[in-house]
């Protein structure tokens, strides 16, 4: 058997797994320190009580042999397919037909199953720092060289996230854009935090349809957008359905990053050229994947997921979101206090911070996270894993109980005094 050699390009583990490794090893010798964790983005609430009774209700339902259910529409139920459709497009004014929802496992997997679509030689744009799977999916599909020695892979574009554009990178210019096929961009941003302006989603749109390009819009964070003139579709914008399609997901909304549930949006009117110089339906390649590979959500998730559409489940939902945006701005503000540059937490649960001098040279991000974590028994996440541009930077999260993101800010304070 031969190995897929692309895989050889990786570094040896994922960005988060390494961390736990790290910090295992740190605990086993330092038995006796509480470590908080701030790095991974994992949900610390317990589900909300509407979407826990609707779960009971369907393994109920699967207990008797009159409303047992097999195998389930792989696209979605119609009951969660039509709630999506009425609060997260249509009460906004968006026209979403229900066979353009395909809910999924997730929008982590739907970001990495998404490439398949591609041409072997498409041309892949991201932003810098990155959320990295959709680097890493296209390195496994072949698209990139080896990594250079800052960690950019030959073959794909970057657009860096600078503190000077607001982590927003404007479309490329004109000269540059010759050839991209795909962008990936996520708003609000994991991991900088940032959230595009409706006028600097307007310029990618139109860049998009310029170009004939096609945006991979994550939109995994949306409910925690707090300014409601800050888009959180993309098909706010007009033409956007001609060349995005959007994720979502219920992992960070309603606490499912354990019970797995989200939903891509690909639009009819997507088009790709074929290997003839034909067009071909994106939507109809999408559908002819997705009903191969994957046979559904299950229907105990998916009645969860519906539950969180009902009045109960907004106004519980909503609570926790609150919670853990109260969690960012303590955090920001203890940061702040400490001394940081930060960025984030206004409109996504994460905080960006730029890494502090020391005996006059900056820390890099993982000398930080050694610092936090020996000093003050803190994990957060360093920013060179999520791309070169993320060097000097550092990602908390806002997931966590109030106790101990105050305690967090305490030892912050006491470390960086």
């Amino acid at each position: 058997m031969r190995a897929n050699p692309h895989f050889q390009k990786l570094p040896a583990g994922y960005l988060f797994p390494e961390i736990g490794r790290r910090v295992r090893a740190y605990a086993a010798a330092h038995p006796a320190a509480k470590v908080i964790r701030l790095g991974i983005g994992d949900v610390t609430e317990p589900l909300a009580p509407a979407i826990v009774a609707a779960m009971h209700g369907a393994v109920d339902e699967l207990a008797r042999r009159e409303t047992f259910r097999g195998y389930g529409p792989e696209q979605g139920y119609d009951f969660l397919v039509d709630a999506i459709r009425a609060h997260d497009y249509q009460a906004h004014g968006l026209d979403v037909a229900a066979d353009e929802i395909f809910v999924s496992d997730g929008s982590k997997c739907d970001s990495g199953n998404l490439q398949e679509l591609f041409a072997a030689d498409a041309v892949i744009a991201v932003t810098d720092p990155v959320y990295p799977v959709y680097v890493d999916s296209n390195v496994m599909a072949g698209r990139t060289g080896a990594p250079d020695a800052d960690g950019r892979y030959p073959g794909l574009v970057y657009l860096p996230a600078t503190a000077a554009n607001g982590f927003c990178p404007p479309p490329p210019e004109v000269m540059d854009a010759h050839g991209i096929d795909v962008v990936y961009l996520c708003s609000p941003n994991n991991p900088t935090g940032a959230v595009m302006t409706r006028d600097q989603l307007a310029a990618w749109v139109a860049w998009a349809r310029a170009h004939q390009t096609l945006i991979v819009f994550d939109a995994a964070y949306e409910a925690y957008i707090q300014d409601p003139s800050l888009p959180r579709s993309i098909y706010e914008l007009p033409g956007a359905r001609e060349v995005a399609v959007e994720l979502r997901s219920f992992s960070k909304r309603a606490g499912f990053t354990g019970v797995r549930c989200g939903f891509m949006v690909v639009p009819r009117e997507l088009r790709a050229t074929g290997a003839g110089g034909e067009e071909v339906s994106l939507h109809a390649m999408w559908s002819r994947r997705h009903t191969t590979k994957f046979t559904g959500a299950s229907y105990v998730v998916q009645r969860g997921a519906a539950a969180v559409y009902t009045a109960d489940g907004l106004a519980q939902t909503g609570a926790q979101i609150a919670f853990y945006m109260e969690n960012a701005r303590i955090l920001r503000a203890g940061l702040a206090r400490a001394g940081f540059s930060v960025y984030g937490g206004e409109h996504a649960p994460y905080i960006w911070l730029e890494t502090p001098i020391r005996d006059g040279r900056r820390l890099t991000s993982w000398e930080l996270f050694d610092l936090l974590l020996d000093k003050a028994h803190l994990v957060g996440t360093p920013g060179s894993g999520f791309g070169p541009a993320g060097e000097g930077y550092f990602r908390l999260s806002a997931f966590n109980s109030r106790d101990n993101v105050e305690e967090a800010v305490a030892r912050l304070g006491r470390v960086f005094a």
